[in-house]
């Protein structure tokens, strides 16, 4: 059995990782196709040194390159103005996709792996399923309902064109048998977050005093912020209510607020909003481990991204979700997550209810074998 592993961005290569090291410990060939969707140090390299990976066999560098077309256009602005950070959309999948399918047709895989709901799974999926290598979608089966965006597209089409999909929980597979998913296909794994998590307990611990100490806060008496979604960034009300309810909740409970800023957040930021008065620290993107540590030992985590949902839901850590929507129910069902939306009144009491939830949900996303799981279920079928 051979595994093609396609990825590009930071919750790829992290929940990825025990997978790929899994292959490792059994003997079983791999190689990694790296698009380069997320090519900063912060976003990208440092995952993959803290996680102890090999350079991926192939990396395509698709945003380096097509950023610095538009640079050498003198269209740097629009670089910033589109969706994903960097480009648009089709411009970023067409040069995915002649890229992955060059390097399927010389390597011919077995299987091809692919994660989540990015354009590099489904650059992946649809390079694959044109020459007719079969498709893992790991962390499958996940729906937000809410087609405008991007995200919940790339998740529908990657599962109705993959052969196994993997997914977190029961909730998934019976909405997968619901679309007409074949029962056959579909594998209840857990979530590979979980592995990582457990895997790197004591470098977390060690991690944290490190970052706290940097950041001057203490365990259990700050909140801390992540914002990345389209349409929480590209929307400048949206964003500009997300820092005043922050800052307005921090200045009243008297709670520093600690914010990693993604890049193309930041740029929106300190273009249109003056933080000179704001009661937060905004810092750059932080590594695998200080940031996992920083969830961990937060008193509030206030997110938009799916990935944190999962991992504060893991760490026992209270979450508000800056949607109306989400794709992990579970996180809401043992009332570790609660949807907040856009209204500075509903945050606040969103605050106030989850200060006051007890820590003691379960963890729905597996025990942390999941990555074995999906080695199990290829062996199985291949």
């Amino acid at each position: 059995m051979r595994i093609a592993f396609i990825l590009g961005t930071r919750p790829e290569i992290i929940k990825t990782s025990p997978i790929i090291k899994a292959c490792e410990s059994q003997g079983i060939e791999y190689f990694v196709i790296h698009t380069g969707q997320h090519f900063s140090y912060e976003m990208d390299r440092i995952f993959f040194e803290q996680l102890e990976l090999k350079e991926p066999k192939y990396n395509i560098n698709t945003s380096k390159i097509l950023s610095e077309g538009l640079i050498e256009k003198n269209t740097q602005k629009e670089i910033f103005e589109n969706p994903d950070g960097c480009i648009h959309h089709g411009k970023q999948l067409g040069l995915m996709l002649g890229k992955i399918e060059e390097i399927l047709f010389k390597e011919k895989p077995d299987c091809v792996l692919v994660h989540g709901d990015t354009n590099t799974a489904l650059a992946g999926a649809l390079a694959s399923t044109k020459l007719h290598f079969r498709i893992g979608h790991v962390e499958s089966g996940l729906r937000s309902f809410d087609v405008s965006m991007p995200e919940e597209i790339n998740r529908i089409l990657v599962d109705r064109i993959s052969d196994l999909l993997f997914c977190p929980t029961d909730i998934q597979r019976n909405l997968l048998l619901s679309e007409g998913i074949e029962k056959h296909k579909i594998f209840v794994t857990g979530n590979t977050i979980v592995d990582v998590i457990k895997s790197h307990e004591h470098a977390i611990e060690d991690a944290a005093s490190t970052v706290m100490d940097e950041l001057r806060i203490q365990p259990d008496s700050y909140f801390l912020v992540t914002i990345h979604r389209e349409e929480n960034v590209d929307n400048m009300n949206n964003l500009k209510t997300i820092v005043s309810s922050v800052d307005q909740i921090s200045k009243e409970m008297e709670m520093p607020v600690v914010f990693p800023v993604h890049p193309r957040t930041e740029l929106r930021i300190y273009e249109e909003i003056d933080t000179s008065d704001l009661s937060i620290q905004f810092v750059k993107p932080l590594g695998f481990l200080e940031f996992i540590s920083l969830e961990k030992k937060a008193r509030l985590v206030f997110t938009d991204s799916g990935g944190v949902q999962e991992e504060t839901c893991i760490l026992k850590t209270p979450c508000i979700t800056l949607r109306t929507t989400t794709e992990r129910p579970e996180t809401i069902e043992v009332n570790a997550n609660i949807l907040s939306g856009l209204n500075k009144t509903e945050i606040l009491n969103r605050v106030k209810y989850m200060l006051n939830r007890r820590r003691d949900w379960t963890n729905p996303f597996g025990s942390g074998d999941s990555a074995q799981q999906i080695l199990a279920a290829l062996k199985a079928r291949l």
